[in-house]
């Protein structure tokens, strides 16, 4: 079996021109957690997860200790800490995204598919064909497929 038998060819994505914004709308509307990033060409140029957005966040002490009590208790009611969040929803994707982006090709076996989404602790891998975007595959895609034949 072969990546592009399992992918997933409806793919959201973002541009690499995009804000951070616009990355934590289809998060919210789609109910994702992790999007590509592509050029006009439609080539995947990086990939930006929620993991992605809270290492940025953890990275600025201030941010932290501050997002934790907007969350918790707040809600809103920081005008200072809100000016912050939106500093961060208005700067470029490319800040914040991972550009060394793990990708396959559409024809990469299931089981390299597997082995890499496993080895490399993720939980989507971008398809690609002839260096253009053409699907996503996730750990649950895997294991569905692998297991459908014998359960």
């Amino acid at each position: 079996m072969q990546a592009h038998e399992i992918m997933i060819t409806e793919v959201y994505t973002v541009n690499e021109n995009d804000l951070v914004r616009s990355v934590i709308k289809k998060f919210i509307k789609y109910r994702i957690s992790g999007i590509p990033i592509t050029n006009s060409k439609n080539q995947i140029v990086a990939y930006v997860s929620d993991g992605d957005i809270m290492r940025y966040i953890g990275k600025h002490e201030n941010l932290v200790v501050d997002f934790l009590y907007y969350v918790s208790a707040a809600k809103g009611d920081d005008d200072e800490f809100e000016d912050r969040l939106q500093k961060i929803l208005n700067l470029n994707i490319m800040d914040i995204a991972q550009r060394k982006v793990i990708k396959v090709n559409m024809n990469e076996d299931i089981e390299n598919v597997a082995s890499i989404l496993a080895k490399k602790s993720i939980k989507k891998l971008p398809v690609e064909h002839n260096g253009v975007l053409v699907g996503i595959i996730s750990r649950g895609d895997v294991i569905r497929n692998c297991f459908k034949s014998i359960l």
